[in-house]
């Protein structure tokens, strides 16, 4: 099996580069400190809505996540989400409402992940994928799943609890898998979905069953959506992915066979490139290169020895 090294590594997948910011998660049961961190002056605050905040660029050409102390953000007292405290001590929160403030310069503008992952800082992009993350998981899980009572946010974000049946309820993480798979000839299979414009192409992926290893799920849905079977499985890195509850685990694959068969649904199309395939079918135009906020983009530059053109 190829060993794969990341000579990329100092370019960090977005979402995953550390933030400088410490979750705290010892404080969430704190009311008295969550109080007085919140009422702090040098306290930061931001609203997120739909999976959108709002950004804006700066003088020296840098994108920025809006962010107000907490005396000028929207009231709200249930939806006040803490994210954590960084180096010198300035605490964040995100709040969730129904909708972005407006704001007086024009510059600002709404943004999701999916825009804003690539322009931020690590810092504002770690922030921004910890609240999109609780703000979906916020919106669906409203109801206690043990006896459907009403349920109340508690520990600022983190839990929301039954106060009927007492149960206790956690954000939850989706995990699934990524793969670039490679045959015999290092040929990389990639993937067109049904629903994706006619010409990108990506590497395969899909979600873990209930009992089922990472290793077995990566074999699993290369041979379900390309009919290709897959014999030795290597982890590479993992990326949040909160769109809305996923957690990307990243791997090399090596197939055992070649004989292609889509399985029609998920996968339209499938085919096997070389390198010089692939680097001509990108200057021709007939392959699209998948997003570069996706760990797909990073696994196919693992193999093919360079950045990815531009989509």
């Amino acid at each position: 099996m190829t060993t794969w090294t990341d000579h990329s590594a100092d370019r960090p997948l977005t979402f995953s580069a550390p933030s400088g910011i410490d979750r705290s998660a010892h404080h969430r049961l704190d009311e008295a400190w969550l109080a007085a961190a919140w009422s702090h002056p040098t306290t930061r605050v931001f609203v997120v809505s739909g999976g959108q905040a709002l950004i804006d660029d700066t003088p020296d050409g840098r994108t920025e996540l809006i962010t107000t102390p907490s005396f000028e953000a929207p009231l709200t007292e249930a939806h006040r989400y803490y994210l954590g405290t960084d180096d010198e001590g300035v605490s964040y929160f995100a709040l969730q409402k129904d909708s972005l403030p407006g704001r007086m310069d024009q510059s600002a503008r709404p943004a999701g992940l999916r825009e804003a992952g690539l322009l931020l800082s690590p810092r504002d992009a770690g922030l921004l994928v910890h609240a999109v993350a609780l703000e979906n998981w916020q919106r669906l899980h409203r109801f206690c799943s043990r006896c459907g009572e009403r349920t109340v946010i508690a520990a600022a974000g983190h839990i929301r609890r039954c106060p009927a049946c007492g149960a206790e309820h956690y954000p939850r993480t989706d995990p699934a898998v990524i793969m670039l798979v490679t045959d015999e000839e290092d040929r990389a299979l990639l993937g067109r979905q049904v629903h994706w414009p006619e010409g990108r192409f990506s590497t395969l992926a899909g979600f873990v069953e209930p009992g089922e290893s990472i290793e077995q799920s990566v074999a699993r849905e290369v041979f379900e959506e390309a009919g290709v079977v897959v014999g030795d499985v290597e982890y590479i890195a993992s990326q949040p992915w909160p769109f809305p509850s996923s957690l990307m685990l990243g791997f090399m694959a090596r197939a055992t066979s070649s004989e292609i068969q889509v399985d029609g649904e998920e996968i339209e199309e499938a085919r096997w490139f070389s390198r010089e395939d692939l680097r001509a079918a990108f200057e021709s135009g007939e392959v699209l290169p998948p997003y570069g906020i996706s760990i797909a983009a990073r696994l196919i530059e693992l193999w093919y020895g360079k950045p990815l053109p531009k989509p």
